[in-house]
């Protein structure tokens, strides 16, 4: 999808699905994680590709079949790929996936509803999370797991660059802020975060939630 022609302001985003959309491409992320039980902050970076699909995909109406919730709601939805690595990542250690989610609006504005993924953010399991936009367009995702609960807000700084911060609390408590900058082609594997493994390294695992849009 082409890039925006202007910088997303207040108000220029009309409902979470052109947001989404807005957010089609390719993106380089660099990370900041702050671990509160190890009070020890860990680097890393990767790359997402997010591709819009149709609310007519077939993997979207099997999300939502499989969440109770009704096909005919769905208005659109996205596929996710991610590779990154962290600055904690053990020897052959690598974090690749990719996910489907969908969106249910329940508002006449399409700016609040249920945002349901095939695997969740914090754990891996199918997962149902309340999306919101608030006054400067800006996207919450709130999500209750079994053991934890995530907060995210993703927003655009301009047209090709996007922020992410986002709370875990549970049996991890993490806090982290992401930096994402469009790119215009497909990296190398190995050009995947080139300096996690030179950041800041200290004991505990890097193990944890990397990205909805790894979002």
């Amino acid at each position: 999808m082409p890039s925006p022609e202007a910088a997303p302001v207040s108000g220029s985003i009309a409902d979470a699905l052109q947001f989404f959309r807005l957010s089609c491409g390719r993106w380089r992320s660099r990370r900041s994680s702050h671990h509160l039980l190890h009070r020890r902050a860990e680097a890393g970076g990767s790359w997402i590709e997010v591709v819009e699909l149709a609310a007519s995909e077939p993997r979207l109406q099997a999300i939502a079949v499989l969440h109770g919730q009704d096909p005919a709601a769905l208005v659109g939805g996205c596929q996710v790929r991610w590779s990154g690595s962290m600055a904690w990542d053990r020897a052959g250690e690598a974090h690749e996936g990719e996910s489907v989610f969908g969106l249910i609006p329940n508002d006449e504005r399409g700016r609040a509803g249920l945002l349901l993924r095939d695997r969740g953010y914090a754990e891996t399991a199918p997962v149902a999370g309340q999306f919101a936009m608030d006054e400067r367009d800006a996207l919450l995702l709130t999500t209750a797991y079994e053991t934890m609960q995530s907060l995210e807000r993703f927003s655009f700084a301009g047209p090709d660059v996007r922020l992410r911060t986002s709370t875990v609390q549970g049996l991890s408590n993490t806090a982290s802020f992401c930096i994402e900058t469009r790119v215009g082609s497909e990296p190398e594997p190995s050009s995947v975060a080139p300096d996690a493994a030179a950041a800041s390294r200290g004991s505990g695992s890097g193990e944890g939630p990397l990205s909805l849009l790894g979002w």
